[in-house]
């Protein structure tokens, strides 16, 4: 448990912080599966829409630190390469 003032405070930002981040993790998860249930479902149109929306939301996840720039590389990689074979 925090003894300090400044420990506390550290601990009550923390906590909003990683509210903020879960939603965001969320959200990033939630859009990642619309494409793959695009790709899954036959429809190329609705999954080149799909992955237009995910891939800046997955860039912004990096910018806030939600994941590593390199998980980022990686999912937008794998749902590209399976959107493409869709063609």
């Amino acid at each position: 448990m925090a003894n300090t003032a400044q420990a506390k405070k550290r601990a009550r930002n923390a906590e909003k912080s990683r509210i903020r981040n879960a939603g965001q993790r969320s959200k990033l998860r939630t859009f990642i599966k619309k494409v793959i249930a695009a790709v899954e479902s036959g429809d190329a149109a609705e999954a080149k829409v799909a992955y237009a929306t995910a891939a800046p939301l997955i860039d912004s996840a990096v910018t806030k630190g939600i994941i590593h720039k390199n998980k980022a590389a990686r999912d937008k990689s794998r749902l590209n390469k399976r959107v493409r074979a869709m063609a």
